[in-house]
């Protein structure tokens, strides 16, 4: 009830379910047992999904049962055996593919099987016929999943079963089969669907130093590529000119024409320049000399290189830089596209306007809604009402001002008279004008009267140390007598 799978890439034991699926189960171990699985191809990988084999054609179309092959095409599919009991929950569930084109409208199975690589995979239940798990070779499973493989899931690299060995089979072999001595030979069909065999290597054998470098060169490709989608280079391929100099190691004291006068012995020198600081304007001891010709910026860099020049001895070198051609490239684009489109591409268009009939861009935003179609003279007409509204509005203000003023002076009147009522009575000469004392605002009453208390108080209380001062006085005079 166990078979043993030996594949290019390792070893795996299938338990089969031999009570619940017998039909399935006896297909399965006597097509191993005539080898018909050998150098079959596992045509259809999906990761984390399942693994898929069984087809001699590797195109997931071809194989027959083994009743097919002991009675004729007639039998080539038999039906599949569906039970509700067996689940596709682990990794490692063993399936049998299923065609929909049988008798009476059920499922139908051949020699293509499946190994699930996912787990609760349940709706792939009560739709293929599950006779078995993996008990042993989970890693190798592990590594069919995770191979390269196509769009339609076929891998690059072949993975093949090798051998089928059955290592418990409870089914007596139905007459006819002939088991083979060994292994058969690979028909023409199967060799066919080699793509690179298990014993070859996707990655060309090549010395230790030319593979650093082979890996280099994509490294350096894949950060141009990302160079030039930030916008840093005009495009991934771009190289830097071969006319271009850099001199490192100057003087600050070194004057871009000295440089240049330097260097123009060797040939026409297109420009000199020093690069400087953008706010001091102090050398930084580099600069880029272009020349007009190859030839002779490859002069100037043997006979120039480790050269004193203002007590320093310089650096110099080919220019890594492409900063000046980006810049180029963006120019040129902008002028070769004038007048036409925005930024230099005539995809895009630059917005300034909102009506076909405003000729002149304006500051500001006007809103659009339906007007008429002499749009200016509406425009005139919304700022004169502006204008009104706006004046309407101080002239408010300007009342309103005065209201208020005229409030507060009354709120004062009515203070003032409460302040001469408050003091008559608190002298005792007129009671009578008690009243007019809580007619003043309540607001202000409390804070009146304690205002007033306080400084009766304080003039008590001056009453009384003038008294005490005169006392003491009248007894120094009596003391001195």
């Amino acid at each position: 009830m166990s078979v043993l799978i030996e594949t290019s890439v390792g070893d795996m034991v299938i338990d089969l379910h031999t009570k619940l699926c017998p039909n399935t189960s006896l297909n399965f171990l006597k097509l191993c047992k005539i080898k018909y699985y050998n150098f079959c191809c596992f045509h259809n990988v999906q990761k984390d999904f399942m693994v898929q084999t069984g087809d001699p054609t590797a195109t997931g179309k071809g194989g027959e049962s083994i009743f097919g092959i002991l009675h004729g095409s007639t039998e080539r599919y038999f039906p599949a055996e569906i039970r509700s009991k067996l689940k596709h929950k682990k990794m490692g569930t063993v399936s049998m593919a299923v065609a929909s084109d049988g008798a009476e409208g059920k499922g139908v199975s051949g020699s293509q099987f499946f190994i699930t690589t996912g787990e609760n995979l349940d709706y792939l239940d009560g739709k293929y016929t599950v006779f078995g798990e993996v008990a042993e070779g989970f890693d190798t499973l592990e590594k069919i999943n995770s191979t390269y493989c196509d769009e339609s899931g076929r891998p690059y690299k072949d993975i093949r079963i090798k051998h089928t060995y059955i290592l418990d089979d409870p089914f007596n072999d139905p007459e006819g089969l002939q088991v083979p001595d060994k292994s058969p030979s690979p028909t023409r069909e199967m060799l066919e669907t080699v793509r690179i065999g298990e014993d070859e290597s996707i990655e060309p054998e090549l010395p230790p130093e030319e593979m650093e470098k082979i890996k280099r060169q994509r490294e350096a490709q894949a950060q141009a590529l990302t160079l030039e989608m930030i916008g840093d280079l005009p495009f991934a391929e771009v190289k830097p000119p071969e006319n271009v100099l850099f001199v490192c190691k100057l003087n600050q004291v070194t004057r871009d024409e000295d440089l240049e006068l330097i260097f123009s012995r060797f040939g026409t020198i297109n420009s000199c320049e020093i690069i400087r600081d953008k706010k001091s304007g102090d050398s930084l001891g580099y600069a880029f000399i272009e020349f007009e010709n190859k030839e002779d910026c490859e002069t100037a860099y043997f006979k120039m290189n480790n050269v004193l020049i203002d007590d320093r001895r310089i650096k110099v070198d080919f220019s890594q830089s492409v900063s000046k051609l980006h810049k180029d490239w963006l120019s040129s684009k902008m002028k070769k596209h004038d007048g036409e489109g925005y930024g230099g591409s005539t995809s895009l268009e630059k917005r300034t306007k909102y009506r076909a009939g405003d000729v002149k861009p304006t500051d500001k935003y006007d809103l659009v809604f339906d007007h008429t179609d002499n749009y200016n003279d509406e425009k005139q007409k919304v700022k004169k009402e502006d204008k009104y509204s706006s004046i309407s509005y101080r002239e408010k203000e300007r009342d309103r001002d005065r209201d208020r003023e005229n409030r507060d002076r009354e709120r004062d009147r009515e203070t003032d008279k409460g302040v001469r009522g408050r003091n008559s009575y608190s002298n005792g000469k007129d009671h009578s004008r008690r009243r007019s004392r809580s007619a003043s605002p309540p607001s202000r009453r409390r804070s009146d009267r304690d205002k007033y208390d306080r400084r009766d108080n304080r003039e008590r209380d001056r009453g009384r140390y003038r008294s005490r001062s005169r006392s003491r006085s009248r007894d120094r005079r009596r003391d001195r007598k």
